[in-house]
């Protein structure tokens, strides 16, 4: 679970809500983007385009700086 990596940073490094709404987002795609059995009809790559995949990318990048940076 992604969503439980700013929540497991030292004390006093506090990840702020939104953050880990982020977190969760790409945690509700993991399992549906990779198996192919997940969804009812269709093929993963039938169901996500750069629309859903754009912003996946920017919430990880966000997460990984700020994490980074608590643990700089």
């Amino acid at each position: 679970m992604i969503a439980r990596l700013p929540r497991e940073l030292p004390p006093g490094a506090g990840a702020p809500a939104e953050l880990i709404d982020k977190a969760r987002v790409l945690d509700a795609l993991y399992i549906p983007a990779r198996y192919p059995n997940s969804h009812p009809e269709g093929a993963p790559f039938e169901h996500y385009g750069p629309l859903q995949s754009g912003e996946a990318i920017r919430y990880a990048g966000e997460i990984l700086e700020f994490v980074r940076a608590r643990m700089a």
